[in-house]
């Protein structure tokens, strides 16, 4: 399943290496330069098609863990469990506040 490279890309490497040609250099060189040019090139195209791809499974990967949190975190708001976390927060924050209007009210009959 080998591709054949876009018209574009011998020509773009046949003029860069005429354009780095030096003087008393055969056709023959300059050809095998291109060739080497033009394979760098489908090499160079090859790795960002694979790196395109690789970021794109990883966009949808992160996506699909994305919805699946949220999916679950929606489950969670709908069953009414009590979670127990919230109900020791809730219990030491009024604690606190009896605390401090004890204090308060100590405070007031002593003055």
């Amino acid at each position: 399943m080998k591709k054949t490279p876009s018209p574009e890309t011998p020509n773009n490497a046949l003029a860069m290496a005429k354009a780095t040609q030096k003087p008393g250099q055969t056709k023959e060189q300059t050809k095998l330069i291109a060739a080497g040019i033009e394979k760098g090139i489908a090499e160079y195209k090859k790795r960002e098609k694979a790196k395109s791809r690789d970021r794109d499974k990883a966009r949808k990967q992160q996506l699909k863990v994305k919805s699946n949190n949220h999916q679950i975190d929606d489950t969670d708001m709908y069953q009414g469990e009590p979670n127990s976390q919230m109900t020791t927060a809730a219990w030491s924050l009024l604690g606190l506040l009896l605390l401090s209007w004890a204090g308060f009210a100590v405070y007031m009959f002593m003055a």
